[in-house]
């Protein structure tokens, strides 16, 4: 039985890079990821990224807070 996978080369996204796909300030990006209305950024050293991969899949979802997004991940898994 095959399981489902985070695809390792999948894109990081910068803060700058996820402001662009957004359409907002960097600074836009910081208050929402403080407020927890997207997704949790993954921490590498002192620098933080998004995966791109679930940016995707949140805006898809309809870009709901972090809470509700992690819900919905644990019920689709």
């Amino acid at each position: 039985m095959a399981t489902q996978q985070e695809n390792p080369c999948d894109r990081l996204l910068t803060v700058q890079q996820l402001a662009s796909k957004l359409a907002i300030s960097k600074r836009g990006v910081h208050r929402l990821n403080s407020s927890g209305r997207i997704p949790k950024p993954l921490q590498i050293g002192g620098a933080i990224r998004w995966s791109e991969k679930t940016i995707n899949r949140w805006l898809d979802a309809g870009a709901p807070d972090r809470r509700t997004f992690e819900e919905m991940r644990e019920v689709g898994r």
